[in-house]
């Protein structure tokens, strides 16, 4: 069964549980999507499904991919996933992915492509120390020290020093599904997610394992007396 969804980030909000604790979620857009091409073992080497979101101008689009589209009878997509499945027999081109595949107190992984901040140095790159700003090193507080030894008399790869920061796909993992609203196609998660506001979201059923909690000492103890009765 598809697990998998595509979206876009609203913005992040608070509500409350039924407990009154105080919840920050982020809203997100999901879908619904459609299946724009079935991948077959026969044909293709591999199961999956490919899902569009989004409209799209036809003179943005490639001519192949266009002649995909035609050929399917649907509209052309801004954006394309391919989502893996172990059987895609109950699926055809042009059905719709809603949001209803996923319930409250689900787990999945969300994968996005973090805020862009241009050129950064070492300090607000990678959480730097820098240096001191006495005895005559007024100019040095915010520099990245040594590159690396007296010997060799290079510096090594992967070296940690200034660049470009974010604007990088990141997936985090096993964020729990707070609340669903098939009605206007909203999917709250707890807590945040990479990326902008408007900004692609890939959310699939998690890959982590969910550990039960252990059941109540209470509940045990009960269940021995009520044994010994």
């Amino acid at each position: 069964m598809l697990k998998s969804i595509l979206g876009t980030k609203v913005g992040m909000t608070q509500i409350f549980d039924q407990a009154g604790n105080l919840i920050p979620v982020t809203v997100i857009s999901a879908g619904p999507c459609v299946i724009t091409a079935i991948r077959t073992k026969e044909n293709d080497g591999y199961s999956a499904l490919q899902v569009g979101l989004g409209e799209k101008k036809e003179k943005s689009v490639s001519r192949p991919l266009m002649g995909q589209f035609k050929k399917n009878n649907l509209t052309p997509k801004k954006h394309l996933r391919e989502f893996r499945v172990a059987d895609v027999s109950a699926y055809q081109i042009g059905q719709e992915v809603k949001v209803e595949v996923f319930q409250p107190n689900e787990y999945v992984d969300v994968t996005g492509t973090t805020i862009g901040r241009g050129y950064a140095g070492g300090v607000k790159r990678y959480n730097f120390k820098g240096g001191p700003t006495t005895h005559g090193q007024s100019d040095r507080l915010r520099a990245p020290g040594s590159l690396g030894g007296q010997r060799p008399q290079r510096v090594f790869r992967g070296q940690r020093m200034a660049g470009h920061l974010g604007d990088e796909t990141v997936t985090i993992q096993k964020i729990r599904i707070v609340s669903v609203d098939p009605a206007k196609n909203i999917l709250m998660l707890e807590g945040a997610v990479p990326g902008v506001k408007g900004g692609l979201l890939v959310i699939r059923q998690t890959v982590k394992t969910i550990k039960t909690p252990p059941p109540s000492k209470g509940a045990g103890a009960e269940k021995k007396k009520a044994a010994k009765k």
